[in-house]
C-alpha cells in the first residue's frame, strides 16, 4: 500500500476563482510530486471533523495558500491576500491533529508559517517593511531564484547532502522566529529563513520555497524524504 497524503486545498470564499462561487482550489503540482515520490495524494476539504480525516492520513502536506493578517498596521500600498478564517481554522486543526499522532508534515511556504505560529513563533508579515534590508524575494516565476544557505547537522542538510543550491521565491510573509520545538535549518543570503523542522520526533519540516515547481532532482530529494518517512511511520 503506498503511503496516503492529505493535502488541504486553498478555500475561497470571495469568488476570486469563479464569481459568486466558494471553491477549493490544489496546484495539481502538489500531487504530482506526491505521486511521483511513491505516495496517493488525497484532497482534504474543509469540514468539521478534522481528526476523522487526519486519523486515516499517513503523512500530511500543508501546501502554499493565502497570507496572515498583521497584528499591526502597515503603509498604504501594502496588500495582503487573506487567507480566509475557514481555511485557517481547517488548517490549523488539521495540523494540530497530524503533529499528536506523529504522522510526517511538510509545510510549503504558507505550511511552513503556519508550522511555526503552530509552535509559538512569529512572521514578518511584509518583508520590505519588517526588513528593508533585506533582497527580492517575490521574484518572478520564470528564473526568478535566489541561494540557500543550509545550516549543517539538521535534517534538510541530510535532504540536500549540505547544499540545496538556488531556489525559486515567491513570498513576502516570512518566518521571524520559528518559535520552541521547531530550529532554522535553512536561510536566505540576506538571512531571511527559509527553512525550520521539528527538533525532535518524525519528519516535520517547512521550506519556504516552492519544492513542487522546482527541477526534478530537487523535487525528488523532498517528496522523496518525505514519502519515506510517510511509509515507515
Amino acid at each position: 500500500m503506498r503511503p496516503l497524503i492529505g493535502i488541504p486545498p486553498v478555500h475561497d470564499d470571495r469568488g476570486k476563482l469563479s464569481p459568486g462561487r466558494t471553491t477549493l482550489s490544489l496546484d495539481f503540482r502538489y500531487a504530482r510530486a506526491v505521486e511521483a515520490a511513491g505516495a496517493a495524494p488525497v484532497c482534504l476539504p474543509l469540514q468539521r471533523d478534522a481528526s476523522a480525516l487526519v486519523d486515516r492520513l499517513d503523512g500530511l502536506l500543508v501546501p502554499g495558500g493565502g497570507d496572515f493578517l498583521p497584528d499591526r498596521s502597515y503603509p498604504a500600498g501594502v496588500e495582503f491576500d487573506a487567507t480566509s478564517r475557514d481555511q485557517l481554522d481547517f488548517d490549523r486543526r488539521v495540523l494540530a491533529r497530524a503533529l499528536e499522532r506523529g504522522i510526517p508534515v511538510l509545510g510549503v511556504c504558507y505550511g511552513m508559517q503556519l508550522l511555526a505560529i503552530h509552535h509559538g513563533g512569529s512572521l514578518h508579515y511584509d518583508i520590505a517593511t519588517d526588513l528593508p534590508e533585506a533582497g527580492a524575494h517575490r521574484l518572478p516565476e520564470s528564473g526568478g531564484r535566489h541561494a540557500l544557505r543550509i545550516e549543517p547537522g539538521t535534517r534538510l542538510a541530510a535532504i540536500f547532502a549540505g547544499d540545496g543550491g538556488p531556489v525559486n521565491s515567491r513570498h513576502h510573509q516570512a518566518v521571524a522566529e520559528a518559535g520552541p520545538g521547531l530550529r532554522v535549518c535553512a536561510r536566505a543570503a540576506d538571512g531571511v529563513i527559509e527553512a525550520v523542522e521539528r527538533v525532535e520526533g518524525p519528519f516535520c519540516i517547512g521550506v519556504q520555497w516552492h519544492p513542487e515547481r522546482m527541477e526534478e532532482g530537487h523535487m525528488e530529494r523532498v517528496f522523496g524524504a518525505f514519502v519515506r518517512a510517510c511509509g515507515s511511520a
